[in-house]
């Protein structure tokens, strides 16, 4: 999300190319290794032969002869003549293999990646667009109502009605949205719903759109694959593409609202303030991504990285953005309870039976949690399979089933453990449930 902070501008100069032009060609090599193994043939076969090959006396053979001779050699005219003819022979065709000049094996890789790239960026880039959501003002003390603000980011288009993805944080407090294409085209955008805890939101632009990105399979995903983020840094350069690896999948973050983000893709893909909602692409044209936040540091210290980008799984993103655009809606399980969360400090301090789990402040009448016989005080460990704390946060726990499920609640009800038959209930906007 970028909030007008003024561009930050670095000037590199890249280092020289080294000259490669004295290097040897290949054709030079291949004729000196096949003229030696023509002449060590030919002499071998002389030695092995019927011919006669006189060796005088040598200085190292024989130390009273002063006087080194050479070697006398009998060799038919028939023979040289065969021999130069298969010199000229091959100093043809190596002076035509030195005029295609063919490149190593690893420069050609290198330029086949690197065309590639280009053509993933010009197919998906028109598909890619800059979010703009207007702040409204508030009023102040003083009674004056502040101007309003933006917040910026980046999406991408995900379907031909004009669909189109991007993160939640981008959006959450705007109330008037704009799109920016690729080609400068500002279009008013609708915002159809959006998921707080997957930070995502599906917004919509009517009218015919430049292009349409396709969703590929995150499952699939290794590390060392090449990774493409398009997007708009800081919001004011648009369609920016940076290149990286996949480093590590699987990743888990927590987010600002209790829920611990689950099965990120870690990049060392640049990505910076605006790039959020933009897509993370793999060399096959497809968003396997979309990208969320970066890491600067730890609140544990005081040291400082580099290549730490995050990106949901875009299997995640699918299955929110198809259930949003269809149903309006992405629906969360609701137990219908108001809770706190249980530390080790708090059992400690109210000696309580277990230090991990969510204490039931208070119960949504005729709720799911009601229904079942829960009560206000007892305290959830355990959700069908799932144990609070050891297998995640009480939200990363009941959001692994679905509105409907019926499931296993176990409580501490005093120092006793006791199990419920819950069936959850769903709510449509998770943004605005207070009790879950």
């Amino acid at each position: 999300m970028y909030n007008q902070y003024p561009p930050y501008y670095e000037v590199r100069q890249d280092p020289p190319k080294k000259n490669k032009d004295n290097r040897p060609s290949w054709g030079t090599v291949i004729l000196i290794a096949l003229i030696t193994a023509i002449l060590g043939g030919f002499i071998g076969g002389t030695v092995g032969g019927n011919r006669e090959m006189k060796f005088l006396n040598l200085p190292f053979l024989n130390n009273e002869n002063k006087s080194a001779q050479m070697a006398e050699t009998t060799v038919s005219s028939e023979e040289v003549n065969a021999l130069q003819s298969q010199i000229a022979e091959l100093r043809a065709q190596i002076t035509e293999l030195d005029s295609q000049r063919p490149v190593g094996q690893i420069e050609a890789m290198q330029t086949e990646v690197s065309s590639q790239i280009t053509r993933v960026v010009e197919e998906v880039a028109p598909a890619v667009v800059t979010i703009t959501a207007v702040i409204p003002g508030s009023m102040t003390y003083f009674g004056f109502r502040t101007s309003d603000s933006t917040s910026m980011g980046s999406g991408v288009i995900i379907s031909e009605d004009g669909y189109i993805l991007t993160n939640n944080h981008v959006i959450s407090e705007g109330r008037e949205y704009y799109a920016e294409l690729a080609n400068g085209t500002v279009l008013q955008a609708q915002l159809i719903s959006a998921d707080s805890f997957s930070d995502l939101a599906v917004l919509k632009v009517e009218g015919e759109v430049p292009a349409v990105a396709k969703l590929g399979n995150s499952d699939l995903l290794k590390a060392g694959e090449t990774a493409i983020a398009i997007g708009s840094p800081l919001g004011n350069f648009k369609n920016t593409v940076t290149v990286g690896v996949i480093s590590a999948t699987g990743r888990f973050l927590e987010s600002s609202n209790g829920y611990q983000m689950e099965n990120l893709i870690q990049t060392d893909t640049a990505i910076n303030q605006g790039n959020s909602g933009g897509p993370l692409v793999n060399l096959a044209g497809e968003v396997i991504g979309i990208n969320v936040m970066i890491v600067r540091g730890s609140s544990y210290s005081s040291a400082t990285a580099e290549g730490l980008g995050f990106a949901i799984p875009s299997n995640t993103a699918k299955l929110i953005s198809d259930q949003i655009i269809q149903n309006g809606a992405f629906s969360r399980p609701v137990l219908g309870i108001r809770w706190t969360e249980i530390t080790a400090r708090m059992a400690r301090a109210y000696q309580l039976p277990t230090d991990s789990g969510v204490y039931i402040m208070d119960l949504t009448s005729g709720g799911p949690a009601e229904k079942a016989g829960l009560q206000v005080d007892d305290i959830i460990i355990r959700i069908g399979d799932y144990t609070i704390a050891e297998n995640g946060s009480f939200y990363n726990c009941l959001f692994k089933y679905s509105p409907g499920d019926t499931v296993e609640v176990e409580v501490y009800r005093g120092t006793s453990k006791r199990t419920f038959t819950v069936t959850l209930a769903g709510d449509a906007d998770t943004a605005a449930v207070t009790r879950l």
